[in-house]
């Protein structure tokens, strides 16, 4: 079994990623690993939204997903953004592939909390045969949504989506792009955070609410298998890798 990458792109991250990002794609390409790609799109979301007059509501960095708002994303990430991230690779010279959680019930999901958040869910199981098998030969590039077992869409926030995927893969890296070069503290990247350093960071509201479920994505997949996840916003540099022991 080739070893495997998963990278989250942020929906702000996507807009505007560096050469140095398809330059690490083609070297873990020649590297033989497999590499999939789950993107996010929340303020193309949140502006979308706001064009159709509907409210925009976040809870610790979960988003609150009426019917509305859960068409909205659908076009969004299935409409938009995944099909421009393919274009960016595809002309990078990668094979390429946008996959979704209707492609042999690639992503199954339940919800996460309805009364709370309304048509938001989180990944349960992942049909890892076939993805496997779409991997071996081009860069998958898949969007945060998953279905019930009765084919109802839900919305899954893409850190957490990310994180289960690589475990369920058994993935060597989780890497979470985003628009920021890693957690700050006082304008600086901490190169290296644990969970306990974590929480007292976000405790000093050093560390925002918006920041929290990447750090929570980071730990649980660190905590379930995968050998190193980060936080950055370049794949040429590490910005902040996730440990389990207490820094000095």
């Amino acid at each position: 079994m080739k070893e495997t990458i998963v990278i989250k792109i942020g929906g702000n991250a996507s807009d505007q990623l560096p050469e140095t990002f398809f330059t690490q794609l083609k070297d873990w390409w020649k590297q033989g690993k497999q590499i999939l790609i789950i993107h996010g799109g929340g303020p193309q979301i949140s502006q979308w939204s706001e064009k159709m007059h509907l409210s925009v509501k976040k809870i610790d960095g979960i988003r609150v997903t009426n019917s509305d708002t859960l068409d909205i994303t659908k076009a969004v990430l299935l409409g938009m953004v995944q099909p421009k991230l393919c274009q960016f690779v595809n002309n990078a010279g990668l094979p390429v592939i946008g996959m979704n959680a209707s492609d042999n019930h690639l992503l199954q999901g339940k919800y996460l909390n309805q009364e709370e958040y309304g048509e938001v869910g989180q990944v349960t199981n992942i049909n890892k045969t076939w993805l496997n098998e779409q991997l071996q030969d081009q860069i998958g590039i898949l969007a945060p949504l998953a279905q019930t077992a009765d084919g109802h869409w839900l919305n899954v926030n893409a850190d957490m989506a990310a994180a289960t995927i690589a475990i369920q893969l058994g993935a060597e890296s989780l890497v979470l792009l985003t628009d920021v070069p890693g957690v700050l503290n006082s304008g600086k990247v901490v190169p290296q955070l644990t969970e306990t350093d974590a929480n007292k960071l976000y405790q000093k509201d050093i560390i925002k609410s918006g920041m929290m479920p990447k750090i929570q994505a980071s730990f649980k997949a660190l905590k379930n298998g995968v050998n190193q996840t980060f936080i950055t916003n370049d794949l040429g540099r590490p910005g902040t890798q996730f440990q389990y022991n207490t820094t000095v």
